[in-house]
Order: structure tokens, then sequence, then C-alpha cells
């Protein structure tokens, strides 16, 4: 049994590094971006709700995601935790279909890099690709980058770990959201 007054990232880290310690809550590379974008949204992902997979958002995103650098990259799944992309010079690719919001997909590849880095012992650069603008940016994981994932982990552990979601906050996101019908219609 976890210690609930234990660092959620000392927790964390315990389970990653040894397949005899329980998983205290479980975390995504999602969630790191539903995590900036909207706690509502991280909780009932947390939950399993499912959502309309069909949305115009979604499907676009993985239009982009599917197609770009379709022949230079490979899916590398890790510890049934991260699932992430590398690309042939080995650098950890996110793509995005726009730089709208770049931070939210900042977060969830600095993540990929300090789960390497912290669980793995390997050290990787990212690249956060928007094919559609012909945009990249390189994303390093450095000491304060870590102590952004290391908040937010403590962060996402708060939301998912209470009984309810956290109240609707009307977002510009709100009208592409998968999860809009849960916020807005009752």
């Amino acid at each position: 049994m976890t210690d609930p007054s234990a660092d959620p990232v000392d927790q964390f880290l315990a389970a990653a590094r040894d397949e005899t310690e329980e998983m205290p809550f479980r975390i995504t590379g999602v969630m790191f971006q539903y995590y900036v974008v909207c706690k509502r949204e991280l909780w009932f992902l947390s939950r399993d709700v499912e959502i309309d997979r069909d949305t115009p958002a979604i499907v676009r995103g993985s239009d982009v995601d599917d197609s770009a650098y379709s022949d230079k990259r490979r899916d590398v799944r890790i510890d049934g935790i991260i699932a992430i992309d590398v690309l042939d010079s080995g650098e950890i690719l996110e793509v995005k279909p726009s730089s709208s919001m770049t931070e939210p997909a900042r977060l969830q590849l600095l993540f990929y890099l300090w789960y390497l880095d912290r669980v793995t012992g390997v050290e990787k650069t990212g690249v956060l690709a928007h094919p559609t603008e012909k945009r990249r940016e390189t994303i390093k994981l450095t000491t304060e980058t870590s102590a952004e994932v290391e908040s937010a982990i403590r962060g996402i552990r708060e939301v998912v770990t209470v009984e309810s979601p956290p109240p609707a906050e009307e977002k510009p996101v709100c009208d592409s959201c998968a999860y809009h019908d849960f916020c807005w219609s009752c």
C-alpha cells in the first residue's frame, strides 16, 4: 500500500522503476496536455470516460500525426506507460496539427524526455513538429523543465484522485472539445 502523504513524483518513479511496486495512479502523456488545457477534461480521461473520437479536431490531429514523418519514425512503447515516436536521428517526436496549443504539447513531450531520463537512464532530445505550418522546435530536458514536469505530476495526481470533476470553466477550446457535452449540456 502506498503512503498517501508521499511525494507523487517519488511514488511514480518507484513504481515505474520496479515492477513489483504498484503504480499509485495512472499517468499518460496526453494527461499532461489536458492538465494544461482543462483539468476537468483530465479528470474525465482518468475515469476512462469515452469521448467521441470523430470530432473534427481529433480527426484532423490524427490525420496529421499519421502522415507526418511516417517514413522517418518508428513507434516505441515503454513500460506500458509511454508511447513515443522516435525519428531515425534518435530524437523523440511529438506531432501536432497546429501551434495554437504549443504549451500543452511541449509539456507532453517534456514528460516523455523526463521519463526516458529518470526511469530508463536514456537522455534524448525532443522535436515538437507542426507539419501543416512547416515548423519544428527542439525541446530539451533541463533542470527547470524537469521541475516543471514534476510539478505537473503532482498537479495531475491532485486532479485524478478526487471523487468529483473540477467545475467547468468556459474556455476558447470548449467548442471543439470532445467532452463539451459533459460540461455544458446539463
